[in-house]
């Protein structure tokens, strides 16, 4: 699957989905009313999530460095990748300068 442009047909959540003091921002949303997903950026610094659903974060733009749950190591990301976490798990991602532009796709 290549990531796309542009997503048709689709319905947004007006108010953000704000982390970290603004340092990480999504904004939610829906495919054909039930398909959801966030599309957002994250400024440098690192951050961790705890997933509920397996998640797919494609990167748009940008780059990050990622460490999953249970992994030894951290791996890089840039635009055109992704890396997928499992449910019900955790990861940490960083990004070291500029910007990086996600989608995440959900379950």
């Amino acid at each position: 699957m290549t990531i796309p442009n542009h997503l048709e047909k689709v319905k947004v959540d007006l108010k953000a989905n704000v982390y970290f003091d603004g340092k990480v921002v999504s904004h939610t949303i829906w495919i054909d009313a039930n398909i959801k997903k966030t599309v957002g950026v994250i400024y440098p610094g690192t951050y961790s999530f705890n997933t509920d659903a397996p998640e797919r974060m494609d990167i748009v733009a940008g780059n990050c460095r990622v460490k999953l749950a249970g992994e030894n190591a951290a791996k890089d990301f840039s635009a055109g990748t992704f890396f997928d976490v499992p449910g019900k798990s955790s990861f940490e991602i960083a990004v070291e300068k500029g910007l990086c532009e996600y989608l995440c796709s959900f379950g």
